[in-house]
């Protein structure tokens, strides 16, 4: 834009004769000056549309990083979540596998000391059958020792019972004597009569254990001293004669009757 200085309108109106009707003014001969207000304006208001779009595109830009980085950090969050949510799990498997190895640690030691035990019990099982074999062996060999020796005597008493079936039949008659059952099978009971002077039916017995080799006279009625009746018991073991026996007692016997 252009701007021209023109001469004031008072001194052109005042009638009065001026320097320029003289001489040439002094703003006539400065130089014509363009400042350039429009191209300035123009400029101005470009820059200022760039400055505004540039504003307007730094903020939308700064919006979505901040969106961007909103998004981003609720991405990890959820990352971090799951993470540790992933970490809770395999921290559980892992609480659950170290309880399960423990288990089966503590089930391990009861099985090795079950085993352990049941290990020494069929030793001393092992141990007991084989002093119980043993000690069956020794019993049985005893057994087989008297089963012979009782056989032997059994044989020896049926060779002797041919003849002692009339003696015994004698001393029976002659000592008025009967043999009864005493109640088990290794016993004999011998019942004498006419052993007393005033009552001939009074009855006098004793009973004889035959279990043993040795005889042994258990009980008897009437009683009578135990030295005498043991010294016929010798006699008697001593030459294994019954009818030795049959005569001692019946002699005690009478003797106890008197007294």
């Amino acid at each position: 834009m252009s701007t021209t200085f023109e001469p004031s309108l008072s001194s052109s109106q005042s009638g009065r004769p001026t320097m320029s009707a003289v001489a040439p003014s002094m703003a006539d001969q400065l130089p014509s000056i363009n400042f350039g207000f429009d191209e300035l304006r123009d400029r101005m208001a470009k820059f200022t549309a760039r400055f505004d779009t540039y504003i307007e595109q730094g903020r939308k830009r700064i919006l979505e990083e901040r969106n961007q980085y909103r998004m981003n950090v609720a991405e990890l969050h959820e990352d971090q979540r799951m993470k540790k949510k992933d970490m809770e799990i395999v921290q559980h498997k892992i609480n659950t596998h170290q309880q399960m190895r423990t288990k089966e640690d503590a089930e391990r030691v009861e099985i090795e000391s079950a085993i352990t035990s049941l290990s020494q019990q069929r030793e001393a099982n092992l141990a007991a059958r084989d002093a119980l074999k043993k000690q069956i062996a020794e019993a049985q060999k005893e057994i087989d020792a008297r089963l012979a020796a009782q056989r032997a005597h059994a044989q020896r008493i049926e060779a002797q019972s041919r003849f002692n079936v009339p003696e015994l039949d004698f001393w029976v008659t002659n000592l008025c004597l009967r043999i009864e059952g005493a109640g088990q099978t290794d016993r004999l009971k011998f019942v004498y009569t006419h052993i007393d002077e005033r009552d001939w039916e009074r009855e006098a017995w004793f009973e004889l254990n035959t279990a043993a080799r040795d005889y042994e006279i258990k009980h008897c009625r009437p009683k009578l001293e135990r030295e005498k009746v043991e010294r016929v018991l010798e006699r008697v073991n001593e030459t294994r004669e019954l009818p030795a026996l049959l005569k001692g007692m019946r002699e005690l016997f009478v003797e106890a009757m008197k007294s």
